[in-house]
């Protein structure tokens, strides 16, 4: 894992936003398409917004989410609805988005679906994380009903109900993500530094991010 800390939250979104770009480049010098995952939440609106104007070609880039709320799209709650909101604008705009979510009562029923696209685009080209301060990361929660599952594999899309959650949820597995060829962590404030740190030092099953940590590269801003 390396550690990148920065002055302030301002400068590491834009830095951050130019090494995705930078990464989705170099994946299409090398190959037909090019594909990252990125979470939802607040924390990431600003990379998106830099993100969005890269000069690179979109036509050939695949978006995918990490993890989605199973709820429909006109949710303020939806992923799907910030990606649309913040990232595929301007540019970004000719991306291809690869769903998350299905027109199914759960995830379980809705997964079949979507697979095929989501397994089309890997290994994803790079992926963006976050970490919530109990130490989860995309939808990879401590104590949810398939964590287990979610941490080890097989499957590629993982459905997830935990108590901090929400609304049921579908992820992306921790295997999926350590196979993105680029992986980046990005965090803010004191309190998500020092969930860092204990997560260092725990197992996957206590703190699921440490199941992405190896060769991924954190980001962090005091605020």
């Amino acid at each position: 894992m390396e550690l990148i800390q920065y002055p302030d939250a301002d400068m590491m979104m834009v830095e951050v936003a130019q090494r995705l770009a930078g990464e989705l480049r170099q994946g299409l010098a090398g190959g037909e398409r090019a594909s990252i995952a990125v979470p939802g939440g607040t924390t990431p609106g600003p990379i998106f917004d830099s993100l969005c104007a890269a000069d690179l070609d979109w036509s050939r880039v695949s978006v995918a989410l990490t993890d989605e709320r199973w709820v429909p799209e006109d949710s303020p709650r939806s992923n799907t609805r910030l990606l649309r909101q913040r990232l595929l604008v301007g540019r970004a705009a000719a991306a291809r988005l690869l769903p998350m979510r299905a027109e199914a009562e759960t995830p379980e029923e809705g997964i079949p679906s979507l697979l095929p696209a989501i397994a089309g685009a890997l290994p994803l080209t790079t992926c963006l994380l976050g970490m919530g301060a109990d130490m989860h990361t995309a939808s990879i929660f401590p104590g949810a009903d398939r964590l287990a599952e979610a941490l080890a594999g097989p499957d590629i899309l993982v459905p997830m109900r935990a108590e901090g959650a929400g609304e049921p949820r579908v992820t992306l597995s921790a295997p999926v993500l350590r196979g993105a060829l680029a992986r980046h962590v990005v965090i803010t404030g004191a309190l998500k530094r020092e969930a860092l740190e204990r997560a260092r030092g725990l197992p996957p099953e206590e703190a699921p991010v440490a199941a992405v940590l190896k060769g991924a590269v954190v980001h962090w801003a005091e605020s």
